[in-house]
């Protein structure tokens, strides 16, 4: 008997957990702008995902250019991937939310162990204890940025690369 309900308890994780997956996707953007190619380009704050990324890279490029114009927010975005502000780690999970690769947000320090080791082909996440970043099809999704005329702390694309020592390079399988 114990393993018919161990079989149906496991069957239940799995569909209470694809279904947290597939809700999370509905809710962020299912297109957006494109270049053609395999890197995304910045265009004005807004980046354009490369035409021959998967489905799911572009969806993850579409919903962080949702964040452009939010606040950095310690603790923002962790309650729920819909808020008025947005930290780090937040912005890296709504990200890798709108790729339906993540249902809940996490923080930097989980995100130390999301996914594989190493760098990706079109994401990888950059971690530490305190503060994290990821690249996206060649563009790079982080708070902060010396590139920023107000110097503020915000989510936004950068055009340039940054330092990686102390990160703990993560990707999702198969990207």
């Amino acid at each position: 008997m114990k393993n018919p309900v161990r079989k149906l308890i496991s069957c239940a994780a799995f569909y209470v957990l694809a279904t947290q997956v597939s809700l999370a996707v509905d809710s962020f953007p299912a297109s957006g702008p494109t270049v053609p190619g395999n890197e995304a380009q910045l265009r004005g704050g807004l980046a354009l995902a490369p035409a021959n990324a998967p489905v799911s890279v572009k969806r993850a490029i579409w919903a962080a250019n949702q964040l452009r114009t939010k606040p950095y927010r310690y603790g923002g975005g962790h309650r729920t991937f819909h808020d008025s502000g947005y930290d780090c780690s937040a912005t890296v999970s709504y990200a890798l939310a709108g790729a339906g690769l993540v249902s809940v947000p996490l923080s930097s320090t989980e995100l130390r162990a999301f996914g594989d080791r190493g760098h990706g082909k079109w994401i990888t996440v950059y971690a530490r204890n305190g503060h994290a970043f990821a690249v996206i099809a060649g563009l790079r999704l982080d708070t902060t940025s010396p590139h920023n005329p107000s110097r503020r702390w915000a989510p936004r694309w950068q055009p340039t690369s940054r330092t990686l020592s102390g990160f703990e390079a993560r990707h999702p399988t198969g990207l």
